[in-house]
């Protein structure tokens, strides 16, 4: 959003077309299994990679394995001077306000490392008269396993809603709250 002229490809887009269709270089250099793969967020305009992972030790050993697989298959089928790096300074939350005074998920994200993007959720517990903001500030908690399960999926297609301004999920009653400003 903060980069409109960008061309973005994400992890539903394999090496291979991401190379053909931005015309960074050869795709037709890719070996056959490096072709399948895919890059969780790939500017190529901004020539940069990310990789997406929760915010724990094996999601941080994961993402840098797999940034650096991709950047290193890459950076040798594309011109001299398109190569990619890792991207940087991706951070920046949001929230979920389920039922207007039920639950509070907030998704919070960071880039610590080149490439490597580190995301979890945490939850704030039901207050009905108490406005989002002040919500937030409450003390953050691990979120209930049971609501993961009730409501991730819900959770997920109403952030899709909200950045891509498509249809709102069934049965969601509540608000996404997006960031202002994301590094």
């Amino acid at each position: 959003m903060r980069h409109p002229t960008s061309v973005v490809f994400l992890d539903t887009v394999n090496l291979y077309d991401i190379v053909k269709r931005s015309g960074l270089g050869d795709p037709e250099r890719l070996s056959e299994f490096v072709r399948r793969l895919r890059p969780d967020i790939t500017d190529t305009r901004a020539l940069v990679l990310f990789e997406i992972k929760p915010d724990n030790v094996e999601g941080r050993r994961q993402g840098r394995e797999q940034a650096g697989r991709y950047l290193t298959a890459l950076n040798t089928v594309v011109e001299p001077d398109k190569k990619l790096k890792g991207g940087t300074g991706f951070e920046g939350s949001l929230f979920l306000d389920f039922e207007s005074g039920g639950a509070l998920w907030q998704l919070s994200w960071r880039t610590p490392e080149p490439g490597v993007t580190l995301y979890r959720w945490s939850y704030r517990s039901k207050s009905p008269n108490a406005s989002w903001k002040q919500r937030a500030a409450q003390k953050e908690e691990e979120l209930p396993r049971e609501e993961v399960e009730q409501r991730g999926e819900m959770a997920e297609q109403a952030i899709r809603a909200a950045y891509e301004r498509g249809d709102w999920p069934s049965g969601f009653q509540g608000q996404v709250y997006l960031p202002v400003d994301c590094h």
